[in-house]
C-alpha cells in the first residue's frame, strides 16, 4: 500500500513538473517570437485616422489639436493622391501659416498687415487662406481649406522639383519665400509618425 502510494505521489509531482516544464517552454517561445516584434516597432508609427493614438507628448512638440490637424491635412493629401512629398509640403504650409492650429483671425489681427493694395487681410484657418479661397466655412473647416491648398498645388507645373518652401510660397503668396523653410524637419518627423500602419 505504501508503495503505491508513494509511486501515485512520484507520479502526480512528475506530472506537474511536466506541467511547469512544458509551460516555461511555451512561454520563451511566446517571448521569443512578440519581443522582436514589439521592439521593431516604430514607438512613433501612429494610425492617421485615430487621434486616440497620437501620444500625449507630441511629435517634436506638435500635440494635441496640432497633430490632429496634421492628420487631417495628410488625410487630405493621400485622397487627393499626393505621396509623402506632398503630404510634408502640406504640413509645412499650416506650421508656417497656423502653427497647425485652426484660427479665425490672420496676420491684420496680430500684425496688422495688409494686402499690397492696402486693404486688410482677411486670413483665417489652417492655412491662413483670405477671402478669394472660399468661404469662410470653408476655409474654417481643415479638410476643405487642405483641399484647397493641394487644389492648388496640384495646378502649379513642376511643383515637386522646386525646393519645398519655395512651392508652398507659390501656393500661399507669402511676403517671405523662404519663410516656410524653417519647418520642414519638423513636417518630416510628423507625417513619418503619422505613417504607421492602422488596424
Amino acid at each position: 500500500m505504501k508503495t503505491r502510494s508513494r509511486q501515485r505521489r512520484r507520479s502526480r509531482r512528475r506530472g506537474w513538473l511536466a506541467g511547469i516544464l512544458i509551460g516555461g517552454v511555451t512561454l520563451v517561445a511566446l517571448l521569443a517570437v512578440l519581443v522582436p516584434i514589439a521592439s521593431s516597432r516604430d514607438p512613433l508609427a501612429l494610425c492617421v485616422s485615430q487621434p486616440a493614438t497620437f501620444p500625449d507628448s507630441g511629435v517634436d512638440g506638435w500635440e494635441g489639436e496640432q497633430l490632429e490637424n496634421a492628420a487631417v491635412i495628410v488625410r487630405t493629401a493621400k485622397a487627393r493622391g499626393f505621396g509623402r512629398e506632398g503630404q510634408i509640403i502640406g504640413v509645412m504650409a499650416a506650421m508656417g501659416e497656423s502653427s497647425l492650429r485652426n484660427i479665425d483671425y490672420g496676420d491684420w489681427e496680430t500684425s496688422g498687415i495688409t494686402n499690397p493694395d492696402g486693404t486688410r487681410t482677411s486670413s483665417i484657418g489652417l492655412f491662413q487662406q483670405q477671402d478669394w479661397w472660399g468661404s469662410a466655412e470653408d476655409r474654417m473647416d481643415p479638410a476643405t481649406s487642405a483641399g484647397l491648398f493641394y487644389a492648388r498645388l496640384a495646378r502649379l507645373r513642376g511643383w515637386q522639383d522646386l525646393e519645398p518652401t519655395i512651392a508652398i510660397h507659390r501656393v500661399q503668396i507669402n511676403s517671405d519665400p523662404e519663410h516656410y523653410a524653417r519647418f520642414e524637419a519638423e513636417a518630416i518627423s510628423v507625417v513619418d509618425a503619422l505613417s504607421g500602419p492602422c488596424p
